[in-house]
């Protein structure tokens, strides 16, 4: 950015801080390629909409010519039209010009002479000369393509396999298990028969797994963001693992990271990612570089989806087919859901939810020899082969963002 408009910036620092709604420039920002979506996340994670106003401006002056104008064009489509006047006035009006095409530069390689058969035997050694590819210049978020060119240092140890996390802390860590059955008549949401024999079961596999479970029954929205605020409080130093369960109805919200909500028995409803935020490194330090999980057994499908029950006689095996928080940057957490939100949720009110129950089985047949990551392929595959009356499907799925291999801890 040039030096006049850092000075601009600079100027009115005071009046961004105070009137600036960041909520409303990061679509424009990213779509105009003044930020990436990891630096959008580490402004928003900043804490309060000043806390990121001011993170905003500070980031903006580090970006190059095209940011101003280009923030400016934002602020008008955004509607805060009194901050765009206020940084335009006495500037000149700034031309943009399309960006420079960036030239891709391959290399060239001399041909290889010609041998013939004969010569195969032969043990010459031709000099094959590479023009070295041309470094683009440094930026933040690296595409694809300049990781892929990056030189092998030398000296480098190759690492043929993925490392472990740490998982041999006993207690190996908290497991928050938030179950709710009962809903308020205003909720207009029908109760959950069936989700006290997947908490039971839930319950019993996580204190096999050597977490200490504590379970919550029929919370409100407010009961729920409250025990995920004394979860994120505690400390966490001592232990290696966090997970928490969420047993409920669901619906689709909008979101940048994890999809869908959960809803407390008031028929409010918390998103995912505010959930997932609570166990951030930022949120909880002791819980930093190591794994969160989440578990959502929930229906997302329609405004105020009210699940779907099953009785026995209605699940047969398929005969056919094979086979007010801020958003982080999402590391080391994994969210598995039930099902994809927008979709349907089966559960059976003798037996639990068809997720569950996959999981259990899983999850105590595998534990011992496989990864997390693994376990849930298996569930996602044999759930899947389930029908409810011969017609009705469910997929479940996760977002993963663990950097290494997690092995729970099992009785010998």
């Amino acid at each position: 950015m040039e030096e006049r408009q850092k000075k601009i910036l600079q100027r009115n620092r005071t009046s961004l801080v105070r009137d600036l709604d960041p909520s409303n420039l990061y679509d424009g920002l990213i779509e105009k390629g003044v930020f990436t979506q990891d630096m959008i996340d580490e402004i928003k994670s900043s804490g309060t909409r000043r806390d990121q106003a001011r993170q905003l401006v500070q980031d903006l002056e580090t970006r190059g010519s095209r940011a101003f104008p280009l923030f400016l064009d934002c602020l008008q489509e955004a509607g805060q039209h009194s901050l765009a006047q206020l940084l335009q006035s006495g500037v000149p009006s700034v031309q943009l010009q399309p960006a420079t095409p960036t030239q891709t530069v391959r290399p060239v390689l001399q041909p290889l002479p010609v041998s013939s058969p004969m010569d195969v035997d032969k043990n010459i050694k031709y000099a094959v000369r590479v023009h070295p590819i041309p470094r683009p210049s440094t930026t933040p978020t690296p595409s694809p393509e300049m990781e892929y060119m990056r030189p092998r240092l030398q000296g480098r140890t190759r690492r043929d396999s993925i490392q472990s996390y740490k998982m041999d802390a006993s207690p190996c860590g908290h497991c928050l298990i938030i179950n709710n059955v009962e809903f308020e008549p205003e909720s207009e949401l029908s109760n959950r028969k069936g989700s006290n024999i997947d908490c039971d079961k839930l319950e019993s596999r996580f204190k096999a797994l050597n977490f200490i479970v504590e379970v919550r029954t029929n919370l409100k929205q407010r009961q729920i963001k409250h025990e995920l605020s004394s979860l994120c409080k505690k400390d966490h130093s001592q232990y290696d693992c966090c997970v928490v369960i969420m047993l409920s109805h669901g619906t689709e919200v909008s979101h940048n990271r994890f999809p869908g909500a959960v809803y407390g028995v008031d028929g409010q409803h918390v998103p995912v990612q505010h959930i997932t935020n609570y166990l951030t490194g930022q949120h909880c330090p002791s819980l930093q570089g190591k794994p969160k999980l989440f578990f959502i057994q929930a229906c997302g499908g329609g405004e105020r989806d009210t699940g779907f029950e099953v009785s026995p006689d209605e699940v047969e095996p398929s005969h056919g087919g094979a086979d007010d928080q801020t958003d982080a940057i999402p590391i080391d957490i994994l969210v598995s859901y039930s099902t994809f939100p927008g979709y349907v949720s089966w559960r059976d009110t003798q037996s639990g939810s068809w997720y569950v129950e996959t999981l259990d089985g899983i999850l105590e047949e595998n534990a011992a020899t496989n990864d997390l990551v693994t376990m849930l392929m298996m569930v996602n595959h044999e759930v899947s082969q389930n029908s409810a009356k011969g017609l009705y499907k469910q997929m479940p799925g996760s977002f993963n963002f663990l950097r290494k291999l997690l092995y729970f801890q099992t009785q010998a």
